[in-house]
């Protein structure tokens, strides 16, 4: 059994002083994807992870202190592809793809459309190359587990406050949408949803007003799995509870 989390870290180096190198120890995952890691590996020292017994792949941005992904991973993978061979998207470090015998797992981290005027049309079109990126890689790879931060909460039960929040970016009709033909098209499980269908789960929460500490929150950070590994799905949670950035780490089960 393989235990796959998905964290943005908002910082890596913010999210090692707050405590991640313990919580890798002591909850020891296989695989984590993390997101928006704001930092080159000459500026946070990896080999307290090859220390924790993991290989470790990075796939910073170009601009200096933003966005980039990384993946640990206690197994080494057969290959590792970084981005997707789209110019703007891959300088922003947003895609890293690792193949691994039973499955490839693709970390993303969707942008973000809260500045709406410049942001929300790079998002969508993000989305629609990601979308037609992920269809072409499931003709060779049929079996993915597509984790990271998307940025966008797919129904009401996932927003603490779905009216206020119809017209903000995240929880736009036009966004949510495309996470439900993105699933469809690509024939994707929700792992968090397969298991969990009580309101009140999130991922991510706003460092103003109490969100965290209120449980207002977004449930914007998933793994989702094609429907081929449905059969070797065990469990998915969140861990709430971890407080090393605004977002908390979700978790997916999966046996070998």
């Amino acid at each position: 059994m393989k235990k796959i989390v998905s964290l943005n870290v908002n910082g890596i180096r913010a999210a090692l002083r707050k405590g991640l190198e313990q919580w890798l120890n002591n909850f020891s995952p296989d695989i984590v994807c993390m997101q928006e890691i704001k930092a080159t590996t000459e500026q946070f020292d990896t080999s307290l992870f090859e220390n924790l017994g993991f290989n470790h792949f990075w796939f910073p941005a170009e601009k200096k202190g933003y966005s980039g992904v990384g993946v640990l991973s206690k197994v080494k993978p057969i290959n590792i592809k970084y981005g997707c061979n789209i110019k703007t998207y891959d300088a922003e470090g947003r895609i890293i793809q690792l193949d691994f015998d039973s499955f490839t797992l693709v970390n993303v981290y969707v942008p973000s459309g809260s500045n709406m005027e410049k942001r929300l049309n790079f998002k969508l079109q993000f989305c629609e190359d990601f979308l037609s990126y992920i269809k072409e890689l499931k003709n060779q790879y049929p079996k993915l587990v597509i984790s990271g931060d998307y940025n966008i909460c797919h129904e009401e039960i996932d927003i603490h406050d779905p009216i206020r929040n119809a017209k903000v970016s995240g929880f736009l009709p036009i966004e949510r949408k495309w996470l439900s033909r993105f699933m469809d098209e690509c024939e994707l499980i929700d792992s968090f949803r397969h298991f969990n269908e009580e309101p009140h789960h999130y991922s991510w929460w706003s460092y103003r007003a109490n969100a965290r500490a209120n449980n207002k929150g977004w449930r914007i950070d998933y793994n989702l799995v094609s429907k081929d590994l449905e059969y070797k799905l065990k469990n998915a949670y969140m861990l709430p509870d971890l407080y090393c950035s605004d977002h908390c780490p979700v978790v997916l089960e999966i046996n070998d």
